[in-house]
């Protein structure tokens, strides 16, 4: 059976013939483990029900996802290889099911849930093409295990294995030729570590303090105490008691009104204010720790209390080159690594992100910035026009430069006989 056929699993899903009864009445818990949400487990794809987390993977994904992926050829002098059979694949739709926006998004962000992607390549073994890559399929990283071998017990000589595990339990053996590996952070350079369970604590200190604001708001923001009364009551009386105050006093519809009690019964207030215990102050630090673990910038989670126009534009500018350059430089080398031949290298094709959209200025600028570059002979007035996707004009692939600029050994001898 071919891979292919057999990887056909990743997408499809397997229901179990179970049925549970669940009311109203249960208790939230239940419902949420009965659709595999737990809502105290923030490990893994759990941590993306904090905000700030998936607003961070979000950015990351999509800030990716939207820079085009092309070929290029550096063989005397550079140009897009437009004509190489991986170039529409890696552009347009790496697979029959995805585009190339949606499959780049779906790696960064398991890449960023678990410290690593995994993408197999699909090569026929037989026919035309045979050899040649005809797809990309990301595989799920938790069903993905990297094996190495460092004492040759498989081979000759050291080896890297990854071994895959389908929805059925098949499992498949794909050599480093066989498969993309994008690393998160890494403390061995073989696999990225988590950056979900590295900051467990700040994830679940988040978790908790929304979960704090979750209840109290369902409880209409009533304040925990002690009833004062003469007298004693049985543990039948007690509970009576309990459950009909709190019947009375707790809830979004008792919001606001009277409570009542009877006579020789007094409520002392004990709970603890959100302002007594820096709850904002809190909350505002673990939003910018976990925003800075990712590398996004305060503006970017719609903090703009210290922002003016022209720091958003530097911080801008080092989200690409702090957080975005490293992770695409990533992504080239193992692409141009995996998907070329040896004679392909060798001829200089490569990949690269064209990463011109987030580096474009305002068009005042940008046209002052194209200006200079055309009078000093540095681009063509066509390969301008390229970059504002307009046709190419005739006689503008020449070089212009202001004529009255000299060689600097020339000065003065204009004014010599």
């Amino acid at each position: 059976m071919a891979i292919l056929e057999r990887l056909k699993s990743l997408f499809t899903r397997k229901v179990k013939n179970q049925t549970q009864v669940l009311t109203l009445n249960e208790d939230d818990e239940l419902i949420l483990q009965a659709l595999g949400i737990s809502p105290t487990d923030y490990s893994g794809k759990n941590a993306l029900k904090i905000a700030t987390v998936f607003a961070c993977i979000r950015i990351l994904g999509e800030s990716i996802a939207k820079f085009p992926l092309k070929i290029y050829q550096d063989q005397d002098g550079k140009r897009k290889a437009a004509d190489h059979y991986l170039y529409p694949l890696l552009k347009l739709r790496p697979n029959p099911y995805m585009t190339a926006f949606d499959f780049w998004k779906c790696v960064e962000v398991q890449r960023n849930t678990h410290g690593n992607a995994f993408v197999w390549l699909e090569m026929p073994a037989r026919g035309r093409n045979a050899g040649k890559i005809s797809a990309l399929w990301p595989l799920d990283a938790n069903k993905v295990q990297i094996w190495v071998d460092n004492r040759g017990i498989f081979s000759s000589q050291s080896q890297i294995y990854y071994v895959f595990t389908d929805n059925l339990g098949n499992q498949y053996k794909l050599l480093p030729d066989e498969i993309l590996h994008f690393k998160g952070f890494s403390l061995d350079g073989i696999a990225g570590i988590s950056p979900i369970q590295y900051l467990r604590n700040t994830i679940e200190n988040a978790g908790n303090a929304e979960q704090f604001l979750n209840q109290s708001l369902k409880g209409g923001m009533t304040v925990k105490g002690i009833v004062h009364y003469i007298g004693d009551l049985n543990p039948e009386a007690e509970r009576k008691f309990r459950e009909k105050f709190e019947q009375m006093a707790n809830g979004l519809q008792n919001v606001n009104r009277i409570a009542l009690l009877p006579i020789g019964y007094q409520f002392q207030p004990i709970a603890l204010t959100m302002a007594d215990a820096q709850f904002l102050e809190n909350t505002q630090l673990t939003i910018k720790q976990i925003a800075s673990a990712f590398g996004i910038k305060n503006h970017q989670l719609n903090d703009l209390d210290r922002s003016t126009y022209t720091n958003i534009l530097e911080q801008q500018r080092e989200f690409y080159i702090d957080t975005l350059l490293p992770i695409l430089t990533m992504y080239e080398q193992e692409l141009t690594y995996k998907l070329f031949t040896n004679s392909e290298i060798e001829q200089g094709y490569y990949v690269k992100f064209n990463v011109d959209s987030i580096l474009r200025a305002d068009i005042s600028t940008r046209y002052e910035a194209y200006q200079k570059a055309i009078q000093s002979g540095f681009l063509t007035p066509n390969e301008v026009r390229e970059m504002e996707e307009r046709e190419p004009k005739e006689g503008g692939d020449r070089l212009y430069v202001n004529g009255n600029m000299i060689p600097l050994e020339m000065a003065g001898q204009q004014y010599t006989k």
